[in-house]
């Protein structure tokens, strides 16, 4: 096939699927967010993780649920790529994903026109990894999480992020990660 031909059967694949775009939107125009006057503009997190769910590879679910006001902005459900050796471990990594995802948003909402000056809070139900967000001392319990996820400890201590404690009963981010009776 020539360079040419190519370039047109591409560009015929890219023009069928941006047809097919346009008639999904066309299709559900009337479909948005809806966010009362009377509802705030601040984000807010909650994280989990079920550690070692998977009985056939022992990897973890994490969880994640992006609130704006009272309303769902966004959620994360997936397993994780490796094994953890301690729920404050695998609960730390969850938060520090959390955390980059919160950035981002935080971002795009500057985009249009939406600041936010407070730290955005994460609620979490695991005291370790809270504890390990404000004072990261290096423990024999630690020493095994990579260091990409000490992201987390910055972004509190510069206080954009700040990790709350949740009952685990309160976590509504658990129907994600656990599995139903």
């Amino acid at each position: 096939m020539s360079r040419e031909e190519c370039f047109i059967r591409n560009t015929q694949f890219f023009i069928t699927y941006v047809k097919r775009i346009i008639r999904n939107l066309k299709g559900t125009n009337h479909f948005g967010l809806w966010y009362p006057k009377s509802s705030t503009l601040t984000v807010i997190a909650y994280s989990d993780v079920d550690w070692a769910g998977s009985m056939g590879d022992r990897k973890s679910t994490s969880g994640n649920e992006f609130f704006m006001g009272d309303c769902v902005l966004s959620w994360l459900c997936k397993n994780q790529s490796s094994i953890s050796l301690s729920t404050a471990e695998v609960e730390y990594i969850v938060a520090a994903d959390c955390c980059t995802q919160i950035l981002w948003m935080k971002e795009a909402l500057k985009d249009v026109n939406i600041e936010n000056k407070q730290p955005i809070t994460i609620f979490c139900d695991n005291t370790s990894a809270i504890s390990l967000s404000k004072n990261l001392v290096m423990q024999p319990k630690t020493k095994n999480i990579p260091i990409k996820y000490h992201f987390l400890c910055e972004q509190v201590v510069e206080q954009n992020i700040k990790l709350e404690y949740i009952n685990t009963k309160d976590n509504i981010v658990d129907i994600l990660t656990k599995t139903l009776p």
